[in-house]
């Protein structure tokens, strides 16, 4: 056991891609547990505390035991079931990252979360409603439009809709959270009020844009990768989602839950979901 680290059992472990790393490894970044063993160095957790983490490296959750350093894991508190601390990790940590050390949101702004039904839109959607701002999320199923108004959205559109951008409204958005900037960035420049931010959290290829949408209202686009967030930047964000989970916003939607011998069946149904309606999470142990 390296010092300074903390071992644990994850009996929860959010399903998600591993980055491309060679074996042997086990996938998985988010996990919730048991802590089982200590670091000599470790001073924030004791054995049995219930936690949650965020790791990112060749040995990962999908495993009944497994070891994270002490800056990435966290307190989950008995509010919180570990299906749920499996579902904090990225998506509440990258919302936080691009709406508050990114976007440097203001309560009253207008926040068009675009593609809100995943995991980090629905933390953002979650996450804009503590921070006041007035929340309008886009899903492209009926369940995950209904998900997305019942996780605390003001409005919802169906990005699937070929009016849903005239459905919108006349009044455009300070700050936009983008799920998919290949099919809507350009769209989203046309979106901003003065001054607005664009945060780019996710995209699939290129894409074309008019750079005259940027210079009339001196909006910005500014992309987020969770990262490459530095030392002190995790510790900022650990303070608002830890705070999250104490206060009672941070609730992560969870869609289904896998046994562990159902695990690849979970990256299969990420991969070919037709419509994210929350988490997926493997179970690991009993």
């Amino acid at each position: 056991m390296p010092a300074g680290s903390t071992q644990w059992i994850p009996t929860y472990e959010r399903a998600c891609m591993p980055a491309c790393l060679s074996c042997p490894m086990f996938p998985g970044k988010d996990g919730a547990g048991v802590v089982e063993a200590l670091g000599a160095k470790v001073t924030k957790f004791k054995l049995g505390d219930r936690v949650f983490c965020s790791i990112n490296g060749r040995y990962g959750t999908l495993a009944s035991l497994t070891s994270a350093p002490e800056t990435r894991v966290f307190p989950l508190g008995e509010n919180l079931s570990f299906e749920d601390g499996a579902s904090i990790g990225i998506p509440y940590f990258t919302a936080c990252r691009a709406l508050i050390l990114k976007a440097k949101a203001k309560k009253g702004e207008r926040l068009l979360v675009h593609g809100a039904s995943g995991g980090v839109g629905l933390a953002a959607v979650q996450m804009g409603r503590e921070l006041g701002l007035h929340v309008v999320g886009t899903a492209g199923t009926d369940e995950g439009i209904s998900l997305v108004k019942a996780t605390g959205a003001h409005e919802v559109f169906n990005h699937r809709d070929p009016k849903y951008l005239k459905n919108l409204g006349t009044e455009k958005f300070d700050i936009i959270l983008e799920m998919l900037a290949n099919v809507n960035l350009d769209k989203d420049l046309t979106l901003m009020n003065p001054r607005g931010r664009t945060i780019v959290v996710g995209s699939r290829g290129p894409t074309q844009i008019n750079p005259r949408n940027l210079m009339m209202s001196e909006s910005s686009v500014t992309g987020v990768a969770l990262g490459t967030s530095t030392e002190e930047e995790w510790a900022e964000l650990a303070a608002h989602v830890v705070a999250g989970t104490e206060s009672g916003w941070v609730k992560p939607p969870v869609h289904k839950v896998y046994s562990l011998e159902e695990a690849s069946q979970a990256h299969h149904d990420i991969i070919h979901s037709k419509g994210a309606q929350g988490n997926l999470v493997v179970r690991v142990t009993e």
